[in-house]
């Protein structure tokens, strides 16, 4: 099973008509976009490759200007799109039949890598092979986190994708309305309400209630992504951290290097409880349109003045300074008696193993490209936000630092303070990265969806979730 077709997470920064072509022309000009031009670039001259992704904006600025590519290597890329379920449905079967349409893979680490992990190639295949350039700075030059998250499975050993996208849930709010109200809020409700530092989940809901009956600039003061719907499972998993609670005993061990056999579901805990009642008292405060929204939906919420507050993914900071220039501030999550969690949502970039000869030495230029500096300066560089990068080399950039404060070029850089924070070990979270995980989702959020609806306490919610993952788990995996 897998979590019903929409919209992209991200498909509001990679919609079209919005000068993507001028962005990777003036991103990527001048032939090879930036990347050292050296032997070994051009081997495979006169070669098409296929690439398959998610309707990302980092593929988007790419798939607008492959000339730099081109002239640099001599070969010709072409580029499908799908949103994430569509994805992972056609690289499966095109794993299963053999057939490598695809040379290239976009691969979520959950619902693609870990069930198809035997379908991508190892990555020290090239990284060990002095004919094939090298990715410039090295591996030590991407965030440590998503290397591991993303490019690797069960084991330290192989590499199947190099980082290539890095969306994390953080807190985004009305900083404009928080200047005007905070010491007043500050005074009423005895604690200060500034998102991120010592807010927690609890202050979260009441400063959001005191906005539903203080301040007529919004109508609520936060939206939940509370529908049925992976965003849902994304909304609770952020608690269910900050409260000590994990999807598996083994925690972020699974979430980060992930497992085929994840051990003993802990759902049903009582700190899993905790912050499923804790998600309740949000439902009861929140916009009453939260039941019917995902990441897109409270994210158009808040950039059209409806909530003050919402979990979402950082790089939506464009959008929203496009839609409210100036106005919108980013922290991490709330923190529950454990800790702050945040989601990370990033994905890799992986050669399909079933490619052979010139195509599969050719997809493999192409993922050391499209992951290279200079590749993801052009795409932070786009009128449409472009995505953030994966490689720590760019953020040191002293264009790319300035970004971080406005007037900002670079406005997803908005959020890279809080983003940087996020990343870091105690407050990056991490769904079970195991085979199973797409049914394990779609269990985990039809079964909050009914606490939502108020036909199950929370309690019952988990427990009944808690089951269910058991006798998924129990079942196995049979690659």
């Amino acid at each position: 099973m897998s979590p019903p077709s929409g919209v992209s997470r991200r498909s509001l920064l990679a919609a079209g008509g919005l000068g993507l072509g001028a962005l990777a022309l003036g991103g990527c000009a001048g032939g090879t976009g930036g990347v050292p031009a050296g032997e070994g670039w051009r081997r495979f001259a006169g070669t098409t490759i296929n690439f398959v992704s998610e309707n990302t904006a980092p593929t988007a600025a790419i798939a607008a200007n492959l000339r730099p590519f081109t002239e640099l290597t001599g070969i010709d890329v072409r580029i499908a799109t799908y949103d994430i379920t569509s994805c992972m449905q056609v690289a499966s079967l095109d794993f299963a039949s053999g057939a490598a349409e695809y040379h290239v893979v976009y691969a979520d680490p959950w619902m693609m890598l870990a069930p198809l992990a035997r379908g991508m190639a190892d990555l020290r295949e090239f990284l060990e092979d002095d004919s094939y350039p090298q990715p410039e700075g090295g591996l030590a030059d991407f965030v440590p986190a998503m290397l591991e998250v993303e490019g690797r499975f069960a084991s330290k050993g192989p590499l199947y994708t190099l980082p290539y996208d890095c969306p994390t849930l953080l807190l985004h709010y009305r900083k404009d309305l928080f200047d005007k109200y905070g010491e007043r809020i500050a005074d009423e409700l005895g604690f200060d309400p500034t998102p991120g530092g010592s807010l927690t989940w609890e202050q979260y809901g009441k400063v959001g209630k005191w906005f539903n009956d203080n301040v007529d600039e919004v109508d609520y003061g936060i939206g939940l992504m509370a529908k049925q719907h992976d965003s849902l499972s994304c909304d609770y998993g952020n608690l269910l951290w900050a409260y000590g609670g994990d999807y598996f005993a083994a925690g972020q061990r699974i979430g980060l290097l992930g497992a085929t056999d994840p051990g003993e579901c802990t759902l049903d805990s009582p700190e899993a409880v905790a912050a499923a009642e804790m998600y309740m008292r949000l439902v009861r405060v929140a916009h009453p349109g939260s039941p019917g929204w995902d990441w897109d939906s409270s994210g158009a919420a808040l950039r059209s003045g409806r909530i003050a507050m919402c979990a979402n993914w950082h790089e939506n900071a464009a959008a929203n300074e496009q839609a409210m220039p100036g106005k919108i501030g980013y922290a991490t999550l709330p923190r529950g008696p454990a800790r702050s969690g945040n989601m990370f949502g990033g994905t890799g970039i992986g050669v399909n193993n079933d490619a052979r000869g010139a195509q599969r030495g050719a997809a493999w230029l192409f993922v050391n490209w499209a992951t290279s500096p200079a590749v993801q300066l052009a795409n932070l560089a786009s009128p449409v936000g472009g995505g953030t990068p994966t490689r720590q080399s760019v953020y040191r950039k002293p264009q790319v630092v300035a970004a971080e404060h406005r007037p900002s070029k670079m406005p997803n850089m908005l959020a890279s303070q809080a983003a940087h924070q996020a990343w870091r070990p105690g407050y990056l979270g991490s769904r079970p990265k195991i085979p199973m995980w797409n049914e394990v989702l779609v269990t985990v959020y039809t079964g909050l969806s009914y606490m939502v609806a108020g036909d199950r306490t929370p309690s019952a919610a988990m427990r009944r979730i808690a089951h269910d993952v058991r006798q998924i788990v129990a079942r196995g995996w049979h690659a």
